[in-house]
């Protein structure tokens, strides 16, 4: 349940902004145009009427740039004997290529357990965003991912490597048909 944090000599539309902004989700909810607003209003409490929270996400909506997406010529592909390396700058040794480090720890090439799958061409990211959520609601636990402009790479235990290339293909390609 959301939590309502009223704001003192903020209008109610600013109010409601401010409540709406503290949820991605909501924000890009909004953007695609998929809102129930009178939900929307309830979930995130504002003191006011209901209705009159509402409008005012209407209104917000309406001002908000459409939802777009960047995904259109996207390439999937899967690599396995992904592991943990010891020394994350083993990381550099093969060229970054399919490894992923963020601050002491990393994933790189011979290692056992783990598989990359790894999207490249027409993302950003949001795919990556989505993606994990997509992942995520699919019940496939994430090792380690990062974005680097170019190429979304999301590490995952080996058994769950097919699902989740398939997830990921599915969740780009459902981006792309916007």
């Amino acid at each position: 349940m959301a939590i309502g944090v009223p704001v003192s000599g903020m209008s109610l539309a600013s109010e409601t902004r401010r409540a709406a902004e503290n949820y991605p989700f909501l924000i890009t909810a909004l953007r695609a145009g998929v809102v129930n607003y009178t939900a929307a209003a309830r979930f995130l409490d504002i003191d006011g009427e209901t209705d009159a929270v509402a409008t005012a996400l209407r209104r917000y909506a309406e001002e908000l740039p459409e939802y777009e997406s960047s995904a259109g010529d996207v390439r999937v592909t899967m690599t396995s004997g992904i592991g943990p390396l010891e020394d994350p700058a083993d990381a550099e040794a093969d060229g970054g290529d399919r490894t992923l480090a963020v601050g002491g720890s990393a994933f790189g090439p011979g290692g056992e357990g783990y598989t990359a799958i790894v999207a490249s061409g027409e993302i950003d990211a949001s795919s990556l965003s989505s993606g994990l959520a997509a992942l995520e609601l699919a019940g496939i636990d994430v090792a380690g991912a990062g974005f680097d402009g170019e190429e979304l790479l999301v590490v995952i235990e080996r058994l769950d490597g097919a699902n989740a290339v398939r997830v990921i293909e599915r969740v780009l390609e459902s981006r792309s048909n916007e």
